[in-house]
């Protein structure tokens, strides 16, 4: 009763707050708002998890919606002008010319000149401890050559920066505020912010001035809930676009239908690859890593070939989403391997040689006192991480392999992962996530990354290759190749390549052909495109 009633409030507060923005009212009708313009969506918890500001990493997909960026990503995932009407690299990779488009002006009114791209950039690199994601630390100087044409030098070929300019967005340089901006941000893009309430809605209107036209869409209200508590406001015709667990996308709710759209959102399970040890980190903490069973990779790999993904999917899905091997071949650099799952023979075949025998019948192997049996964690508010996990659970039984699920919180988390297996989400378009998850720099150097331990000097080696390429063919060949090596050593179990799911009221039309294959992003890649939706 208690979250009904919380709920009911915050619907009441949001229809307040769009009169507020300028309509007379909204008044609920089937499904969504009757307001022939205007959305309520959920479209999860991104928008509250940190600053909107793109300066300190806000809206960092690769997209326009508030703040453009330099360049954007394209239903291809290749990248095409966005404030850039062209762009340039030098032959030996150091120099990055971009002429921008004429005409372009800020919510503010102001006009978009090549100082303000100069200023943005300068201040991520000045500040760059408050932006996780751009990393300008091979940014040498930036300088505007003439009021259309800014020119960044690098110190030294790093191939992944061409991604870093689709994730900033530039902000003006004489009314940037770097407190209002957490919650406000103005920028060039096809809506402006029009109000945050921290933790409750965010609410945006069209920007009829947008460079590459005005939006059909005219104000949309995204709010903050529960995915339960979403799905039913979804069913009481309280939203318009409503993001669900895949478990919900069987289900029927009347004016509204389900959108199953594409993702390089990936989940998989960390395995640790070396015996349980004390390590000291970099900090000079000693962590607990390792683990005794999951660095046998006679393990690793009986898992990788015995278990059934389409079985897992099924049972922890309902069927949506695709058995993933690796990063997705909708990604330029992804190279999955091809795998041949339910190979439960072949599985129990490398476990007996290993010397994995179910001495005392209860079903699970032994090798010696050691038991055949390791811990997986999973977010205690994310069920479908819940879900996956002991449906793999069920597959690695037959397999005399038991897995224990435990729901937690993400600190707890953390701490245990190095040790223990861990349900992640990953995906992106900067290649840079396999720097993160596979290279032996980064075990115990940045939260969630190589969580495994894995170390191998030829993937230390290719990694390095890639990112110090020249060459942008080349550095996408290296990364293919990386991925061959470390696909054979199994530190990551890869399950499913997910869908995002959404309820969308039949009113409305979210142009799924130009929408980009969704990154890991809680929901929030759904607004990629919003400037194309239109209303039927």
């Amino acid at each position: 009763m208690k979250r009904k009633s919380v709920i009911g409030s915050l619907c009441c507060l949001l229809i307040l707050s769009l009169s507020a923005c300028g309509n007379s009212g909204v008044k609920n009708t089937e499904a969504g708002a009757e307001d022939k313009d205007s959305l309520v969506c959920y479209v999860g918890h991104g928008f509250w998890e940190s600053s909107l500001d793109p300066v300190k990493g806000g809206f960092s997909y690769g997209w326009s919606f508030i703040n453009n960026a330099l360049l954007k990503v394209q239903p291809d995932s290749t990248y095409g002008g966005d404030l850039a009407e062209s762009f340039h690299i030098s032959e030996d990779a150091l120099t990055y010319t971009f002429l921008l488009k004429e005409g372009i002006t800020f919510h503010d009114g102001s006009e978009l000149t090549a100082e303000d791209v100069v200023f943005t950039y300068e201040t991520v690199k000045e500040n760059q401890g408050n932006n996780e994601k751009v990393d300008l630390s091979k940014m040498a100087f930036i300088e505007a050559e003439d009021e259309r044409t800014v020119k960044i030098t690098l110190s030294e070929p790093y191939s992944p920066f061409l991604d870093m300019t689709a994730q900033l967005g530039i902000v003006p340089s004489d009314g940037y505020d770097s407190d209002a901006f957490n919650e406000l941000p103005v920028g060039t893009g096809p809506f402006k912010a029009v109000q945050y309430d921290e933790g409750q809605q965010f609410l945006v209107e069209a920007n009829e001035d947008y460079f590459d036209g005005a939006p059909k869409i005219k104000k949309a209200a995204f709010v903050n809930m529960d995915n339960e508590a979403a799905f039913s406001n979804a069913c009481s015709g309280q939203l318009d676009i409503v993001m669900v667990q895949p478990n919900y996308a069987g289900e029927e709710i009347p004016g509204m239908h389900v959108e199953k759209l594409e993702t390089m959102d990936v989940r998989n399970i960390s395995l640790p690859c070396r015996p349980l040890q004390t390590v000291e980190a970099p900090d000079g903490e000693e962590v607990l890593a390792g683990n005794d069973v999951t660095s046998d990779k006679a393990v690793r790999e009986a898992l990788n070939i015995g278990i059934d993904r389409k079985k897992i999917i099924e049972h922890a899905f309902n069927g949506v989403g695709v058995p993933a091997y690796g990063f997705t071949d909708n990604l330029e650099w992804g190279n999955a391997p091809e795998i041949t799952d339910c190979l439960k023979e072949e599985a129990e075949a490398l476990l007996l040689e290993a010397g994995w025998k179910d001495t005392d019948g209860d079903g699970i192997r032994e090798k010696g006192d050691l038991r055949c049996s390791f811990e997986v964690y999973t977010p205690s508010d994310e069920q479908d991480r819940y879900q996956l996990a002991a449906a793999l659970a069920e597959e690695a039984g037959e397999l005399g392999i038991e897995i224990q699920v435990k729901q937690t919180t993400w600190d707890e988390i953390t701490k245990a992962s190095y040790s223990s297996g861990v349900v992640w989400g990953f995906g992106q378009f900067n290649p840079m996530v396999i720097h993160q998850l596979f290279s032996s720099e980064t075990f115990l150097t940045a939260q969630y990354s190589n969580t495994p331990g894995y170390e191998n000097p030829q993937v230390d080696a290719g990694i390095r290759e890639a990112i110090e390429s020249a060459d942008h063919e080349k550095a996408v060949e290296k990364w293919k190749e990386v991925q061959e090596v470390y696909a054979e050593e199994i530190p990551y179990l890869y399950l499913v390549n997910i869908e995002h799911c959404y309820f969308v009221n039949d009113r409305v039309d979210i142009s799924v052909s130009t929408q980009v294959p969704h990154p890991h992003g809680h929901g929030i890649p759904i607004i990629c495109n919003m400037k194309d939706w239109t209303f039927k």
